[in-house]
């Protein structure tokens, strides 16, 4: 997937253990929630408020992580070392899957 030249968001932490790109919704409660936890985990990771960019490309990441991970796209979508995936925020399964 090409993210060039879109306003992906770089965030540094001190965990760089996973390489973590999450695609979420700026006025999205779960997506806040998901993002606070990991700033509040010090994880580095990126991520793309994906309504605040134009709607066909919008389209085209939905379509290529459904095609990818066979799932219907929720937010917020977390793509975790470009092969698992975390879909909305129970905080139990980032946990889990981060190793928190």
């Amino acid at each position: 997937m090409n993210l060039q030249n879109l306003p992906v968001v770089t965030k540094q932490g001190t965990r760089n253990d996973h390489s973590i790109m999450v695609y979420a919704l700026s006025t999205c409660g779960f997506c806040k929630r998901a993002l606070a936890f990991l700033d509040a985990n010090n994880f580095s990771y990126r991520y793309l408020y994906v309504d605040l960019i134009p709607v066909d490309v919008k389209n085209a990441i939905k379509q290529e992580l459904k095609e990818r991970f066979k799932e219907n796209v929720a937010f917020p979508f977390a793509v975790i070392d470009d092969k698992k995936y975390l879909i909305g925020f129970i905080e139990a399964d980032w946990r889990s899957t981060l190793q928190v």
